[in-house]
């Protein structure tokens, strides 16, 4: 960690108080770091013996606050806290039941982030939480933020560790402003992160295996990022979520702003990374957050023009002999998908995407792509859930049984013809083929550009 960013965490805002740290990987690692520059003492464990190792560095600057031994209930109790990072699955693992036996609270990075907040430079904080979605709101806003002249950063599941940059500090525009994604898994360690704005996006099963697969209590993992809030800080959610009974309790007694009421500036047709109904909600609370910032109608207009998207999510990375091609490797669900197929409506009549659908399946089946099918030309099956899917869609739809990446590319850009879509949006977890979605839209972006005219096939 020597030649880090000075740590988010003013120095001695811990001093006299204890913490231990579960997992030495990056956010681990950042964790200690500014623990201890915060004057704390900082019991430390991994169980992987290189990643203690590394933390063994870390002695030097702690100055004695840090030491690498197994986390038990004698050794924490007293403690601050036990801090862990959202991987780990605190409905099961062996810490949960440290944390009880010690009366320790189980807590995350953006939990230290605010119990420090009262010691930092002006500042403000955006939270965004939500089944799909996330990942781009998050991106767009800081675009939009850092467009306008706004001192903006990103942190929680996209960016870096938020406790391994330096503070914000306030510039003409006013106060600094932090952009967070959040899982329900980090806000199941966050007890105190009172945002001054605040968005659910959408709630569909997922993850449901952390919550020992009830639906209701994943919601009311994602809702407690409305409890945390105070004062008239802004709430939003869409409105199919606001009809589930943990978020209509949640918000019973605020007023907040329904997405899909959120008015949108200029022409959504010259949005080019933004396309589809899923984006047009996803820019719908970047807008509305950003409006409450104080971004002006113009910059907020020209920022949703000049948004380039993230990568693996409805990223164009090539056209071939007049057709496109998207990948959208983060859909990892059937619900993600369907946004997806939705955004490219048929032309003339006819259906124009085709889409490659396949890998480890969260489901036996694809219900909610179901209602898009007719904009499907030809679907091209692969991994695990392939055979399964072919099942599902053959009659419904033409479908090549494809089974790897490279067939799939390869059949549907001979295919396509100009106006069509070629979509990699799997509906799957990637494990069977790829170590994750990123790989598998990396392997995409790759098969694309060696189909392009000029490089060898």
């Amino acid at each position: 960690m020597s030649g880090a960013a000075a740590p988010i965490l003013p120095p001695a805002i811990f001093a006299g108080r204890s913490y231990a740290v579960l997992g030495l990987a990056r956010t681990g690692l950042a964790a200690i770091h500014a623990l201890c520059g915060g004057g704390a003492k900082v019991l430390a464990w991994d169980r992987d013996s290189d990643a203690r190792a590394h933390a063994q560095d870390l002695s030097k600057e702690c100055r004695g606050r840090l030491t690498i031994a197994e986390i038990t209930a004698d050794a924490v109790r007293g403690f601050s806290g036990i801090v862990v990072s959202p991987g780990v699955p605190i409905n099961h693992h062996p810490i949960a039941d440290i944390a009880r036996e010690a009366n320790v609270p189980l807590i995350g990075d953006i939990e230290l982030f605010a119990e420090a907040r009262a010691a930092l430079p002006a500042h403000k904080v955006a939270a965004i939480t939500g089944t799909n979605g996330k990942s781009t709101t998050c991106a767009l806003l800081h675009h939009l933020l850092a467009e306008a002249g706004y001192a903006t950063r990103l942190g929680g599941n996209i960016g870096i560790p938020v406790l391994s940059t330096e503070p914000l500090e306030p510039n003409a525009r006013g106060a600094g402003i932090y952009v967070f994604e959040l899982s329900s898994y980090q806000i199941d360690i966050t007890r105190s992160l009172s945002c001054e704005a605040a968005a659910l996006l959408n709630v569909t099963p997922d993850h449901l295996d952390r919550y020992d697969g009830s639906f209701e209590a994943y919601t009311e993992s994602k809702v407690r990022l409305f409890g945390m809030q105070q004062g008239r800080s802004l709430a939003l959610v869409d409105r199919a979520s606001l009809q589930l009974p943990a978020v209509s309790r949640a918000l019973a007694h605020r007023s907040p702003i329904v997405i899909e009421d959120v008015s949108l500036p200029g022409n959504p047709d010259e949005w080019l990374s933004l396309q589809g109904p899923h984006n047009r909600g996803n820019a719908a609370a970047a807008v509305a957050i950003a409006r409450r910032f104080g971004v002006e109608e113009a910059a907020i207009e020209a920022g949703l023009k000049s948004f380039r998207g993230l990568p693996h999510r409805m990223e164009r990375v090539g056209e071939i002999g007049g057709a496109i091609f998207v990948n959208d490797s983060k859909a990892t669900n059937p619900a993600s998908t369907a946004p997806a197929l939705a955004a490219f409506p048929p032309k003339d009549g006819k259906p124009r995407i085709h889409w490659i659908v396949g890998g480890l399946p969260k489901g036996e089946g694809l219900a909610e792509c179901e209602e898009w099918l007719d904009h499907v030309a030809c679907a091209y099956t692969i991994g695990e859930a392939g055979p399964m899917f072919s099942s599902l869609l053959e009659g419904r739809v033409p479908v090549v049984k494809s089974e790897m990446m490279g067939e799939a590319v390869r059949a549907a850009a001979e295919a396509a013809t100009p106006g069509d879509v070629v979509l990699l949006s799997p509906a799957c977890a990637s494990f069977d083929q790829f170590r994750d979605y990123e790989k598998r839209g990396e392997a995409f972006r790759s098969l694309v550009a060696m189909l392009q005219p000029g490089e060898s096939a």
